[in-house]
């Protein structure tokens, strides 16, 4: 096994934690696989695994290999498609992140559109509420609904995500549909943390000048947010959502809008990835085309 060969089969062993999986990926067998890692240590004169019986971990040498190895692999994938004259088919894998009703019901229903003209490429979706580390992890692309702070990230905003106030129709018939301020008194919010023990926000709306929050009463707090949709259509109370990610509940009858002349603000939605010198061609192509995809459910960016 060559050195690009063995620094690919490392990469492998570090995103999915396993010797056994990442050699199922590659068509290898679990001793190869083990044993070229091990000439990869001997060559770099450091251990890189931190093998027990039951996980396989990157040690700090091994973090700092990782970071090269993936800049090393993207150099060598530039270079060998620089030259060429004709549009290249792309092949090699992705591995994206995304909320899950994000996922559910914009990416991957359309993702055949892409992958036609791809046949070659293949993907590791993964579909979470959870902060993944973009780094740590091996992602090659994350859409992140929120503000972006990581500074060792690359955010590409993409636009903003409306918000939409929303609740059940037998909620709305226990309690009464909300049309002012003062009408939430008398009405119950669903809670959402990223943490179990954080203080919820409250109900967020626009005063001409400033967004303010209303503080609420509310018996259920969820830290996902397929638990807070099917919270509110369960009628425990009010929730504040992007609108992409409750068209279907809308479209078929399951929520409500409400409150449709207070807007919370909305939330920036991002592209981002890691910072490296040359970002593989199948990551920049599919990253256009996932923009292209969210633009008509986004305000445009500021």
């Amino acid at each position: 096994m060559d050195r690009l060969d063995a620094l690919n089969l490392f990469v492998r062993v570090a995103e999915l934690g396993s010797f056994t999986r990442a050699a199922e990926s590659l068509s290898l067998q679990k001793g190869a696989a083990s044993v070229a890692v091990q000439q990869l240590e001997s060559s770099l004169g450091t251990r890189l695994f931190q093998r027990t019986t039951r996980r396989v971990a990157l040690t700090q040498d091994g973090r700092t290999c990782y970071e090269r190895a993936k800049d090393l692999l993207a150099d060598a994938e530039e270079l060998g498609t620089m030259f060429r004259q004709t549009p290249q088919r792309l092949s090699g894998r992705l591995r994206i992140d995304m909320s899950a009703g994000m996922a559910e019901q914009y990416v991957v229903p359309r993702l055949p559109e892409f992958t036609q003209a791809h046949p070659e490429l293949e993907f590791e979706i993964s579909a979470t509420d959870r902060f993944v580390d973009v780094i740590r992890e091996g992602f090659d692309c994350v859409v992140r609904v929120g503000r972006v702070t990581d500074p060792s990230l690359v955010v590409r905003l993409l636009g903003y995500a409306p918000l939409v106030t929303c609740a059940s129709p037998a909620y709305l018939e226990r309690h009464g549909t909300p049309r002012t301020l003062d009408d939430l008194a008398s009405h119950r919010l669903v809670n959402y943390v990223t943490s179990f023990g954080a203080k919820p926000d409250g109900w967020e709306y626009f005063d001409g000048t400033a967004y303010r929050t209303v503080p609420m009463a509310g018996s259920i707090t969820v830290n996902n947010a397929g638990a807070y949709r099917a919270a509110c259509i369960g009628g425990y109370g009010l929730i504040q959502v992007p609108a992409f990610g409750v068209v279907r509940s809308l479209a078929e009858g399951e929520l409500v809008q409400v409150m449709v002349d207070h807007h919370a603000e909305p939330m920036p939605v991002s592209l981002v990835h890691a910072h490296r010198r040359h970002v593989p061609q199948r990551v920049r192509s599919f990253m256009d085309w996932l923009a292209a995809l969210l633009a008509p459910q986004l305000l445009p960016p500021r």
